[in-house]
């Protein structure tokens, strides 16, 4: 049983070198943004290889799409880095605890979570 050549031309992994996952920091917001009225979380994605990490959040174990902006994959030596953002306003911020971002890369995925109690972003 052999596939045809079309089919292994979709099975092969990139040519672009090894599998590199993809280092992630979670950056909480700042306690001045907060006061001010908003919140915005980012999740940096760099290093990685090859391209199609994708990042997702979740507030308390519930998937959230609303207020999320991702960037382009960029690619610099043959790695690549992008990031996602979740804003959210204070009091969605003041509601939730535990905010996380979920990556996949292929068929790697990790978690990086913050706890808004643990922030020193309360509100005033």
């Amino acid at each position: 049983m052999s596939k045809n050549l079309d089919q292994n031309l979709f099975d092969r992994e990139p040519l672009a070198g090894p599998k590199l996952r993809p280092s992630v920091s979670l950056l909480p917001p700042s306690s001045e943004q907060v006061s001010g009225g908003s919140a915005t979380l980012a999740c940096l994605l760099s290093g990685y290889s090859p391209q199609g990490a994708v990042a997702s959040w979740e507030v308390d174990g519930t998937e959230v799409t609303e207020g999320v902006l991702s960037s382009s994959e960029e690619e610099k030596t043959g790695r690549f880095s992008s990031s996602s953002t979740l804003t959210l306003n204070q009091e969605n911020w003041m509601r939730g605890e535990v905010y996380s971002c979920k990556v996949l890369h292929h068929d790697h995925s990790q978690v990086q979570s913050v706890h808004r109690s643990q922030c020193g972003n309360q509100r005033s």
